[in-house]
């Protein structure tokens, strides 16, 4: 086709549907969970296989703290398991991992973890998975109007110094955001960067996720008429 655009350099996930996976079987919450650990490496493969270059996930919310203490303890514990499983996996496949979201607000062992897989990851060249956790769009531009304040940069503040003190400043603005689960709302995930990403949501909940449905948002991406506000 003559108007295919080029796959995604960055795509983010909004992985949805983990308690729905669990409740439409019986199990509890956890579980769900547990699976969509599973999926969220099945697709930091496929991504990788398919040349993403920057993959974020959206792993917690600033908002998610308001679930039970178990829910929260146990989704942490998914976090610490997930940078330890996976560190085998980056180094073949030489993937960075980043941080996005309030790192002073997460545990201290949670950030250890965290620290210590961006120092183990930060030289290699392959695909960058960008870890939101405890991440929350709005909190993110606040953090970073204040950040631009206590640097005196306050004063005739413009989009981009606002964009140069976001968590990940380097890394380019999603192409595409992907929603799991079939719901049709962003979640205060990557307000400023996601400006003008493009949406695909899946009915599909998060723990049935497999290579070929990242592959077929990618393809519904390609087919998309990018015009950024303009007119072609």
């Amino acid at each position: 086709m003559d108007n295919v655009i080029p796959a995604p350099v960055h795509v983010g996930i909004i992985m949805d549907g983990n308690g729905r996976w669990a409740r439409k079987r019986g199990l509890v919450r956890t579980q769900g969970h547990l699976e969509g650990l599973n999926a969220a490496k099945r697709i930091t493969k496929a991504a990788s296989d398919l040349g993403v270059k920057y993959l974020t996930l959206y792993a917690f919310s600033t908002e998610n703290w308001k679930r039970t203490e178990e829910e929260v303890n146990f989704i942490m514990g998914l976090v610490k398991q997930y940078l330890r499983s996976e560190m085998d996996f980056s180094r073949r496949n030489k993937i960075r991992v980043r941080h996005a979201g309030d790192f002073s607000g997460l545990p201290e062992e949670i950030q250890k973890e965290i620290s210590d897989t961006i120092a183990d990851t930060a030289g290699f060249d392959g695909m960058q998975v960008i870890l939101a956790i405890n991440y929350g769009g709005r909190d993110e531009i606040v953090r970073a109007i204040k950040k631009a304040s206590a640097d005196d940069k306050s004063q005739g503040i413009t989009e981009d110094i606002i964009a140069s003190y976001l968590d990940n400043p380097d890394v380019p603005d999603p192409d595409l955001i992907i929603r799991s689960a079939g719901e049709y709302r962003t979640s205060n995930f990557l307000l400023w960067e996601g400006a003008y990403s493009e949406l695909y949501i899946s009915d599909k909940l998060w723990p049935d996720w497999e290579k070929e449905d990242l592959q077929q948002a990618i393809n519904d991406y390609q087919k998309r008429d990018r015009r950024y506000g303009g007119v072609k």
